[in-house]
């Protein structure tokens, strides 16, 4: 736990001064996120373009990944059968084990581990109280994730504090909310959500107490045609949800370039916080997880940019708000 507060507490010196400054920009900040944060080779590839590059990212994790066999059997979605996930389980008991190590590295890394419920399903129609119980069951899975296979006497000192208390925000599976879901994410005492669709980057909307993220639509592709800024929105625009390897390194180039344009508008402009989203899946051969490998190597190491995850992020946008008297 001292690691990540060490690394959380640098990032916020370096960040909060330039923050509140009236006569300069403020850093960039760079927000990098993941659904479903299950393949293990994955993981480990996320870890290392952050640790590379100096980044933190933000993993919001589908909790069935952490569920063997058996515990499935347990598992029951708000107006579903028992058992059932859209996202499937975990493989087995060593699949749940290499998974929970990693979140436990990135946690210390300085990442954010926040959640994407449990069996994606769409919430469109939840009550409050479905969120909530769907939040219950993310919570419990990830507290009891160790006991659950039979490593209690190897789970980390500080896992059931960080399970309990320090996954702050969420993301709708599907981007699908409803009425019910800010009501739930604030008796849940999450900080941020980050389920919306805005038309390009947008400082964050604040509910109370509660930060409320897009991802913003962004030019894409020969026609500049304004697509989410998530693989998979970009997977189904070039090859209409389609595997096609032979294009990889053009739908890389296009990708790229896209991450690249969209950051300079904000770089040479306003500096609002620009957020990516990404899934645990390679698709196009890889091509959107080759792109952000260039665009985080490119962008996160120049000094007026922060590639931060969103609770780091939170105090620096509240000092901006501040400082130009919102």
């Amino acid at each position: 736990m001292f690691r990540f507060i060490s690394a959380f507490s640098i990032a916020l010196s370096v960040l909060l001064p330039d923050a509140v400054r009236a006569d300069e920009k403020p850093k960039q900040i760079v927000l990098i996120s993941f659904d479903g944060a299950h393949d293990v080779k994955l993981w480990t590839r996320s870890r290392e373009i952050a640790t590379r590059n100096g980044a933190h990212f933000t993993y919001f994790l589908s909790c069935t990944f952490l569920m063997n066999h058996d515990q499935a059997k347990a598992y029951q979605a708000p107006g579903q059968k028992p058992g059932k996930s859209n996202v499937g389980f975990a493989k087995s008991d060593d699949d749940v084990r290499t998974r929970i190590a990693n979140i436990w590295a990135a946690h210390l890394e300085g990442s954010d581990i926040s959640s994407h419920a449990c069996g994606h399903f769409d919430g469109k129609k939840w009550t409050q109280a479905d969120w909530e119980h769907e939040f219950m069951s993310a919570r419990v899975a990830l507290r009891d994730a160790w006991k659950n296979v039979g490593e209690a006497d190897k789970e980390p000192q500080g896992w059931e504090d960080f399970a309990t208390h320090d996954v702050k925000g969420f993301r709708a599976p599907y981007l699908s909310t409803s009425d019910g879901l800010v009501p739930a994410e604030k008796a849940m005492g999450f900080q941020y959500d980050a389920s919306l669709v805005t038309k390009g980057p947008l400082m964050p909307q604040k509910v109370g107490d509660l930060y409320r993220f897009g991802l913003p639509l962004i030019p894409y592709g020969p026609d500049h045609h304004p697509v989410i800024g998530m693989d998979y929105n970009f997977y189904v625009h070039d090859s209409k949800g389609v595997e096609d390897k032979a294009n990889e390194k053009t739908y890389e180039d296009r990708a790229f370039t896209a991450y690249e344009d969209a950051f300079k508008q904000q770089y040479e402009g306003e500096r609002i916080p620009l957020q990516f989203g990404f899934h645990f899946v390679e698709m196009n051969a890889g091509a959107y997880w080759n792109a952000l490998d260039r665009f985080v190597s490119d962008v996160c190491h120049k000094q007026d940019v922060a590639c931060i995850s969103y609770s780091e992020a939170l105090p620096v946008i509240a000092a901006r708000g501040k400082a130009s008297g919102l």
